[in-house]
């Protein structure tokens, strides 16, 4: 890449984010999280007994967010592509693998199907059209695919300069 980029790498809890964020650490990417952002910007709020898990403020995060680094950066979290970042990437998931996957963190049956529900109608993409964002997107299916072939469409996609030719269609869970 020739300028330096923010790219959020988001999507429902369990998809994967995190693994291919790993994979990136080793590809001369800073690393963010949304968590730990939250906490450096004091935008952590109480923890949430239904969710289990801390709120945090996002609108806020996103008015104090500067990425700082002087590298080219990829934020890992659920809400990162509410951030200034130059580019998004939405990893989805099959709902029933993904309700095995969050099963098998011990979520509660109720965090379970908010989740699975989430994916299920695409709520990363109706927050993007809520937003109006307009940053390039990349939407991939995180499915039957190994860590390493998401890498690589990801490294692609950048290389590409976050081409929007892409012919693939937007994933639809419903529609199957």
């Amino acid at each position: 890449m020739s300028t330096l980029s923010i790219i959020a790498i988001t999507g429902t809890p369990g998809v994967g984010k995190t693994t291919i964020v790993e994979l990136f650490s080793d590809a001369n990417f800073t690393i963010l999280s949304v968590k730990d952002l939250a906490k450096q910007y004091d935008c952590e709020g109480d923890f949430d007994e239904v969710t289990q898990s801390i709120d945090i403020d996002i609108h806020r995060l996103a008015e104090k967010f500067e990425a700082d680094s002087k590298g080219d950066t990829i934020v890992d979290g659920h809400l990162s592509h509410l951030l200034d970042v130059d580019a998004i990437i939405i990893l989805r998931c099959k709902p029933s693998i993904l309700q095995e996957r969050l099963a098998k963190r011990g979520y509660t049956e109720q965090k379970i199907t908010a989740n699975v529900e989430w994916e299920m109608i695409a709520g990363t993409w109706s927050e993007i059209i809520e937003f109006e964002l307009d940053q390039s997107i990349l939407e991939l299916d995180t499915t039957n695919c190994e860590p390493g072939e998401i890498f690589v469409a990801i490294t692609q996609w950048i290389n590409d300069g976050y081409s929007q030719d892409s012919t693939n269609p937007r994933i639809d869970w419903l529609a199957e």
